[in-house]
């Protein structure tokens, strides 16, 4: 098996051979180095058989001594194949090119369809995707993956609750949801105002309803603010009480910040890896070998080629491998209780409304435990404190 694979390597020939004298011309080639194999006879005067095409260019010389004439009645092998090749090299050339474009406009963008949203929305989409790169003309593999692009839109617009992106064949897909807008105020059935926590009202804004409480006074939770009854005795009404009714209120939190911590951060330095990936093998373009980075974080970006409307079993991918290195952050105890007190505030505005004031904040207790500053914290809040209480006719009655 491995002699045919040489001989189909170097190139082969079949060789006939007519005339008397066959045998004795058989013995010279055989005695001259000249190697022979599948020798056939047909019938008396007639014999076919194969060599290599090097020692082919030499058995005119033995036939001339010999009363045999010779032809060559096939050609095999690699030679040959480059020959044919050659030949044909400017269809074969001409077919190449035609695939390589086919395979270069299907990984263009050809289309961008927007569905769902309004014009002046649509028109936000554009004018962001063009600064991302994604318009018409341009190669996919050079311009960010579908999730990228749905999260710098998300990010980007506001008028944007979700959109979805999806790339089928040469044309980006995009399904915008917006964000409604804001519902007309519905009807309120009469109510009161009533605290939510217990407070020490500050000062009262109040629209609709009858006030009970004065500035300055205590109240608890439930205890009742603003009447939805107003009017004089046996002329009254009830009415849907609104307005805020802002009161001092109070917090104490608990918060502890290690003197010195241990973490991560990439220090600028990165290095980028391009190749084709197929199924489970990669071929390197850009980029060969293993990373230098001791610690590092990768990115990998994967591009599916198409061609037409197929996706191949081929990606483009760019890697982006980025190094890390350990730092130690270490901070004076001052330092430590002054973060400290910032991250008690971030986390006391998660439990606050919007518009609710930090007045004042007093550390009760400080202590230095275990590499950690321990803080307790007292915080003073003007917040408003009125919530909605339906009036039941039972209770009116």
């Amino acid at each position: 098996m491995k002699n045919q694979w040489i001989e189909f390597l170097y190139g082969r020939v079949t060789v006939k051979v007519s005339g008397r004298g066959i045998e004795r011309f058989l013995n010279v080639l055989t005695r001259n180095g000249l190697h022979i194999w599948n020798v056939k006879r047909h019938g008396t005067d007639t014999i076919t058989f194969k060599m290599r095409l090097k020692d082919a260019k030499n058995i005119r010389h033995f036939a001339r001594k010999s009363e045999c004439s010779i032809s060559f009645l096939q050609r095999s092998g690699v030679p040959f194949l480059v020959k044919r090749l050659l030949k044909n090299s400017g269809f074969l050339a001409g077919a190449a090119v035609f695939f390589l474009l086919i395979l270069f406009l299907s990984n263009v963008i050809w289309g961008i369809d927007i569905k769902g949203a309004k014009p002046a929305t649509e028109y936000q989409i554009r004018k962001e995707l063009d600064k991302m790169g994604v318009k018409i003309g341009k190669v996919q593999f050079f311009v960010d993956n579908v999730e990228a692009i749905q999260k710098k839109l998300t990010n980007n617009i506001a008028d944007l609750t979700w959109v979805g992106v999806e790339l089928r064949g040469t044309t980006y897909h995009f399904q915008v949801v917006e964000k409604n807008e804001p519902k007309k105020p519905e009807l309120l059935s009469p109510r009161n105002l009533v605290a939510k926590k217990k407070a020490t009202i500050v000062r009262m804004n109040i629209h609709v309803g009858q006030m009970v409480v004065d500035k300055n006074d205590q109240v608890q939770p439930g205890q009742l603010l603003v009447s939805g009854e107003i009017g004089q005795e046996g002329q009254t009404q009830l009415v849907p009480a609104e307005g805020e009714v802002w009161g001092e209120t109070w917090y104490t939190s608990h918060v502890e910040l290690p003197l010195k911590t241990n973490f991560n951060v990439f220090n600028g330095k990165e290095e980028q890896k391009y190749y084709i990936e197929m199924g489970k093998f990669d071929i390197p373009i850009w980029g060969f070998g293993k990373s230098k980075f001791k610690e590092s974080e990768t990115e990998k970006i994967v591009h599916k080629i198409h061609f037409l409307k197929w996706d191949l079993p081929i990606s483009y991918v760019n890697k982006t491998i980025r190094e890390r290195e350990e730092i130690t952050r270490t901070y004076t105890n001052k330092e430590a209780e002054q973060i400290a007190l910032e991250m008690a505030k971030k986390e006391i505005k998660t439990h606050l409304d919007e518009d609710a004031i930090i007045k004042d904040e007093k550390i009760l207790h400080k202590a230095i435990k275990n590499g950690k500053v321990m803080l307790d914290i007292h915080f003073k809040i003007i917040e408003n404190i009125a919530v909605g209480q339906p009036i039941s006719k039972e209770t009116h009655e």
